[in-house]
């Protein structure tokens, strides 16, 4: 006789019928499952993460607790899973988050055992259960993302609308160009007089919490800039709003925005601490935005002052990125409102290199934005002279089509040393 079963967790309203006639099923043997009922999401992930192997996730799509996140915890937990549509919340594609299967709430014995029977496997003492489809999944072509940060008060967002002009100008995007304010202190409303409009990024993360908006969908969440060109998407209305923001809608949205336009330019907050630099899982939530934007995006524009002070904030900034993983040659340094003299110019390259001695960045020395009549720009509402514009556009790029134009590296074996992997005797096999 066989000791194999189903062992399934449940996730849905109180008094959901389904869920009722699974765990009758379960109860008298009519399937061979073991069904654990859960409360919330909370109580999912803490079973997903017990180590106890599971066969699938069933969740009702009027759960709240149902989004990109739930369905990342069970795929790292090798969980699949199974969304069941009742009716009473708006119909979406479980296929979109990246779920295995779909179910009607009026679902028979015989329904369900096929689907798990296709996508799931029973439990038994030694077995191991496949990987769960990957939400996460890069689509065949994404657009060039540009991210721009720098430490507060170096003007990084003006730096970002610069670079979005220049781009916006270049035949080659076709006009469309999008300038994301992904920062959590978000300016660009208050820079393009726009404070009153809607949607913002919030609005866009929530459509993406359980669907995949298509790119026209997408675009009408922007705001057309016509004096420089590009789209504008609004960023957050508080700072405290970030805590609305769940981390895999947010690189849903990501992957949205890199679908819908030929550029992206996103400014974002110079703060990357994460749960290994700092130990707090909140705080790289918090930072999520950021780190999210920096990590997938083409390259990196790090803004710094000029200065002694200036150029020590922006190795910090340069740092920061090296240490989440930001590629050294995506990461171009800048320094806004640099001045004039070249020996200044000179010294402040010098000082960098030296602070960011061993880190081979994508230029050999920071590009040097000037001042150029910013604040009657900014209030008029008017282009940025050419001075600002081609300073940036022209090393961003020249580093863009440099890496387009480089071969993808090679991949040789790597030999391995006998007894590097550990081991695995007979006991510890016997023992699992």
């Amino acid at each position: 006789m066989t000791t194999e079963r189903f062992v399934l967790l449940g996730l849905a309203p109180a008094r959901a019928p389904w869920f009722q006639a699974l765990a009758q099923w379960s109860t008298s043997a009519t399937i061979a499952a073991e069904f654990v009922k859960c409360v919330s999401a909370e109580e999912v992930r803490v079973r997903l993460t017990s180590g106890r192997r599971h066969s699938a996730l069933l969740v009702d799509s009027a759960s709240p607790g149902l989004d990109r996140d739930l369905v990342d915890a069970a795929g790292e937990a090798l969980t699949p899973v199974i969304v069941v549509h009742s009716g009473r919340a708006p119909s979406f594609s479980g296929l979109d988050l990246g779920t295995a299967a779909d179910l009607p709430g009026d679902f028979d014995r015989d329904e369900l055992l096929d689907v798990l029977s296709s996508h799931c496997r029973m439990i038994g003492r030694g077995d191991q259960l496949p990987a769960a489809l990957d939400a996460r999944a890069v689509p065949a072509w994404q657009a060039q993302m540009f991210a721009v940060c720098g430490p507060g008060g170096t003007g990084a967002s003006t730096v970002a609308m610069a670079l979005a002009q220049g781009l916006a100008a270049d035949a080659r995007f076709g006009r469309r160009v999008l300038l994301a304010d992904l920062a959590r202190r978000a300016d660009l409303a208050m820079l393009h007089d726009a404070v009153d409009l809607g949607p913002g990024v919030q609005e866009l993360v929530e459509a993406h919490r359980l669907a995949r908006p298509d790119p026209d969908e997408i675009r009408r969440a922007t705001f057309d800039v016509p004096r420089r060109g590009y789209h504008l998407l609004l960023g957050l209305r508080q700072p405290e709003a970030w805590s609305s923001l769940r981390p895999r809608a947010v690189e849903a949205s990501i992957e949205g925005m890199r679908r819908s336009f030929q550029a992206i330019v996103a400014d974002i907050t110079g703060d990357f601490e994460g749960e290994s630099e700092g130990g707090s899982i909140d705080v790289e939530e918090r930072n999520h935005l950021a780190r999210a934007t920096a990590q997938r995006a083409t390259l990196v524009v790090a803004v710094g002052a000029p200065g002694l002070k200036g150029v020590h904030s922006l190795a910090g900034l340069i740092r920061s990125l090296v240490q989440i993983g930001v590629p050294e040659e995506r990461i171009i340094p800048s320094i806004n409102r640099s001045p004039r003299n070249p020996r200044s110019r000179a010294e402040s390259g010098r000082a960098l290199a030296g602070l960011l001695k061993g880190v081979d960045l994508a230029v050999a020395g920071p590009i040097h934005v000037p001042e150029r009549k910013v604040e009657e720009v900014l209030r008029d509402g008017s282009p940025f002279p050419a001075p600002i514009v081609d300073a940036v556009l022209k090393a961003v790029l020249a580093v863009a089509e440099r890496r387009a134009d480089s071969p993808p590296p090679s991949v040789t074996p790597t030999r391995i040393q006998p007894g590097s992997l550990g081991k695995w005797s007979d006991s510890e096999f016997e023992a699992q």
